[in-house]
């Protein structure tokens, strides 16, 4: 994987756990999601 690929990733993940974290708790329920799993839902999404 090249340099810009991995930066593209990685900005692609902290704007996920950025957006889910903002997230209120029943709106993560909804998605089938806990708070504790965002970041492991984020890096599942952005293939880190």
């Amino acid at each position: 994987m090249n340099v810009a690929r991995s930066l593209n990733n990685w900005r692609k993940y902290r704007q996920t756990v950025a957006e889910l974290g903002r997230m209120t708790n029943r709106e993560l329920s909804d998605l089938g999601i806990d708070r504790s799993e965002i970041r492991n839902v984020a890096r599942a999404a952005t293939s880190l």
